[in-house]
């Protein structure tokens, strides 16, 4: 790859792993939250019991594992740039007795695998942070053998996801923040619709289809909500980090006003929508 993909491969690599341990802590809450797309990736993929299976952007191991509990014959690898995630992903796998899944540090742009390995690739939101989109696919199309099925979901439009526009768009009330470059690595760098769908044909996938997963993330209280922001998304801890004290309190006080708004039943409660897409090799 070419030294400025390089350089962001090697970003995402580190933030990662200064995230691990805020992804470790809130781990049960996140599997909660991003069942509903593992779950239309499973789906979508026909697992079979002696599938071969690699699972890229693992994380801290979903939906591998899951994958891994119906590949009962089979064997699932778990693909993530961050050692510190793949800590955790392992931890997960011993501790439910899952010996059939394999956690190893790789990068998608550059797998290390032979051609025509695995029946089938999950990736559950982690096509909007590769460096390059479009190699990822072509990779990922290399190692599934023919017949082979992929599934992957990506976040929608900011606007269909205020658990996490209703934090960015407070601290755009309160910061000038900078514009990002055009489709460069963040949540929302695939929410168009189309266009991973697009990457995913012009590298040789057929039957390529999309589909909208939404639902509802809830919290007990506004301050609960401001934690896991600050130990789990790493954008909003970045541009935190630049906000004197006076405005971070202001950002904190115009949330919470905002997050009262939200309440349901006693629990604030913020719609999420992501894009799930499949695709066969032919």
């Amino acid at each position: 790859m070419e030294a400025t993909l390089l350089q962001i491969r090697d970003q995402q690599r580190q933030t990662w792993d200064t995230f691990s341990p805020g992804w470790k802590k809130w781990d049960t809450w996140a599997m909660n939250f991003m069942r509903p797309m593992g779950n239309a990736i499973i789906e979508s993929l026909h697992i079979q019991p002696a599938a071969e299976v690699l699972d890229v952007a693992t994380g801290t191991g979903e939906p591998g594992l899951t994958i891994a509990r119906l590949a009962t014959q089979g064997h699932v690898v778990g693909l993530d740039l961050s050692e510190g995630m793949l800590a955790t992903a392992r931890e997960n796998a011993a501790q439910q007795g899952i010996t059939n899944y394999q956690a190893v540090a790789g990068d998608v742009c550059e797998l290390p695998f032979a051609d025509q390995r695995f029946d089938a690739i999950s990736c559950r939101m982690g096509f909007m942070f590769f460096p390059d989109m479009q190699l990822a696919a072509q990779e990922m199309y290399r190692v599934l053998k023919p017949g082979g099925r992929l599934a992957t979901s990506v976040w929608a439009s900011p606007p269909q996801n205020p658990w996490i526009s209703t934090m960015m768009g407070t601290i755009a009330s309160q910061m000038a923040l900078p514009t990002p470059a055009p489709l460069a690595p963040g949540m929302f760098r695939c929410a168009q619709p189309g266009l991973l769908a697009g990457l995913l044909r012009n590298a040789g996938f057929q039957h390529v289809e999309e589909k909208t997963v939404t639902g509802l993330l809830t919290f007990a209280t506004p301050e609960e909500y401001w934690q896991n922001m600050l130990e789990v998304a790493a954008p909003v801890v970045a541009i935190l980090s630049k906000a004197d004290e006076a405005t971070r309190a202001a950002i904190k006080a115009a949330l919470f006003a905002a997050l009262e708004q939200q309440v349901v039943d006693g629990k604030i409660q913020l719609p999420f929508a992501s894009l799930v897409l499949s695709a066969v090799k032919s």
